[in-house]
C-alpha cells in the first residue's frame, strides 16, 4: 500500500511561487512514478506534470509549461512541483499521484488559490 500526503498549498497573488511537497510512504520510492494533477471547481482533473521513476522523462501540460517544475528527492521519499508566475488560472485543489507495480495512488489533495 502507498500512501501520498500533499502540502505546501495555499493563497499567493498572482505572479507568485509556491511549491508542493508530496511525502510517500514505503521503502520503494525510487520505484514510482510520479505525477501531479489538478481540479479546478466544476472542471475535471487534469494532467498537470509527470515524471519516470528515473526522472529521466519529464513531462508538463502545455499550460504549465516553462513556469512548473517537477522533480524528486529519492532520500526523503518525496516528489515536488515547484510552481512560478502562477496565475488565477492555476486556481485548483492540487493531486500528486503515484504508479507502482500496475498501480495507481493518489494523495487527498492540497488547495491551491490564486488571486489576480
Amino acid at each position: 500500500q502507498v500512501q501520498l500526503v500533499e502540502s505546501g498549498g495555499g493563497l499567493v497573488q498572482a505572479g507568485g511561487s509556491l511549491r508542493l511537497s508530496c511525502a510517500a510512504s514505503g521503502r520503494t520510492f525510487s520505484y514510482y512514478r510520479m505525477a501531479w494533477f489538478r481540479q479546478a471547481p466544476g472542471k475535471e482533473r487534469e494532467f498537470v506534470a509527470r515524471e519516470s521513476s528515473s526522472g529521466g522523462i519529464i513531462q508538463y501540460a502545455d499550460s504549465v509549461k516553462g513556469r512548473f517544475t517537477i522533480s524528486r528527492d529519492n532520500a526523503k521519499n518525496t516528489a515536488y512541483l515547484q510552481m512560478n508566475s502562477l496565475k488565477p488560472e492555476d486556481t485548483a485543489v492540487y493531486y500528486c499521484a503515484a504508479r507502482y507495480n500496475g498501480r495507481d495512488y493518489w494523495g487527498q489533495g492540497t488547495q491551491v488559490t490564486v488571486s489576480s
